[in-house]
């Protein structure tokens, strides 16, 4: 019976020993098997979204799966560029948040001037000492002039690029609190046209640019959160009865002012609100019940926050969407601080959000080239 016993033993030790080669060898088979399709989708939209807009449309037809990978890391967007000018000299510098990289140009041309607003890649400039405004895109090196104007403290912007015949510059100023001084000037035009217009409501003007020009209309946020808008065409001016944004009341601390940004897309006008203590909160005025909404989400949108205009684009890196990208720069210029709707948090973690450190006319966010070659 022993005998017998050990053989069993023995022929079932066999059998096992059997199966695990027999599993070891199918595993190494299946793995023989897999193709580059089988990676997970996770992996497949980390190495797309690192990927040129022509290189991912080849990769998209390989199969099914890389299909949707691609497609939804696919770039046809280019995010704008944080430009900073420089206390002393010419040299200027542009970070572009997508790939983390840095590039110089030297633009004597921009001496003893202050940025004021940019748009469609062209910068709006004023030297206080001449009282000189004038247009200049950096990559291009034009240049159109505009008549002299004594800018103060009124926020400016214009309405699309200095080349379009459609080209409004605009500028506000508050006279008292049921009075603004509303300037406007174009291209070719020998003087600017001020008029003076009654609020309906009170409105301050902010200290700091927040301007957008959407739908035809120049809207502007006050330093209290009324919503004034000009028609450029008719020549009106009006502040609607929408209430501010609501907030918590820690976000009314030092420096508060200087927290709130205001961009537009696709016809929409958001507004930001950040603290140093808290995440940002993002609001879209809702035009049709005429109150602001606060966003969750902002649909795979990103923002790019800036004190003298902002920008938002759709179609970037996946990394880059459903996130707000503000003018800071960290770690040897290496990150730029943003926050991400997604994970609700900053990156990265541990970093100052009091804009009330930063110089205003520090940097600005400003359309890339469209041949970086040629810029290099």
């Amino acid at each position: 019976m022993g005998g017998r016993k050990r053989r069993k033993v023995k022929l079932l030790s066999a059998r096992v020993v059997d199966g695990k080669r027999r599993k070891t060898m199918n595993k190494k088979a299946m793995l023989e098997m897999q193709t580059w399709s089988d990676l997970p989708i996770e992996l497949l939209e980390l190495i797309f979204c690192r990927l040129s807009l022509e290189d991912n449309i080849r990769s998209s037809i390989a199969c099914k799966r890389w299909n949707t990978a691609a497609i939804s890391v696919r770039v046809v967007n280019h995010s704008p560029w944080l430009m900073y000018f420089p206390k002393f000299g010419n040299m200027y510098e542009f970070y572009d948040p997508a790939q983390r990289k840095t590039y110089s140009l030297e633009l004597p041309e921009l001496y003893g001037s202050r940025v004021c607003y940019t748009k469609d890649g062209w910068l709006l400039l004023y030297r206080p000492r001449t009282n000189r405004v004038f247009f200049f895109n950096p990559f291009s090196r034009e240049v159109v002039k505009l008549p002299r104007f004594e800018l103060t403290y009124q926020i400016v912007a214009f309405s699309c690029a200095p080349t379009s015949n459609t080209c409004v510059v605009f500028t506000v100023r508050h006279i008292s609190p049921t009075i603004v001084a509303i300037s406007t000037c174009h291209p070719g035009a020998t003087e600017w046209v001020t008029v003076n217009y009654q609020n309906r409501l009170p409105f301050v003007s902010s200290i700091w640019n927040k301007i957008v020009f959407c739908n035809g209309l120049f809207y502007c946020l006050s330093l209290t959160g009324w919503l004034g808008v000009f028609d450029p065409l008719e020549h009106t001016w009006n502040v609607l009865a929408v209430p501010p944004p609501k907030c918590p009341e820690n976000f009314f601390a030092k420096n508060w002012w200087k927290g709130k940004f205001m961009s537009e897309h696709n016809g929409d006008i958001l507004v930001i609100y950040t603290c140093c203590s808290e995440n940002p909160i993002i609001f879209k005025l809702d035009q049709s019940k005429m109150f602001w909404r606060e966003m969750k989400t902002l649909d795979g949108m990103t923002l790019f926050a800036s004190f003298l205009s902002s920008h938002s684009r759709s179609d970037l890196p996946g990394m880059m969407r459903n996130s707000v990208y503000f003018s800071k720069v960290r770690f040897f210029g290496k990150r730029c601080i943003s926050y991400s709707l997604d994970d609700c948090r900053y990156y990265p973690r541990k970093q100052c959000h009091d804009w009330g450190e930063q110089d205003p006319f520090e940097n600005i966010w400003i359309e890339p080239p469209e041949d970086l070659s040629s810029f290099i």
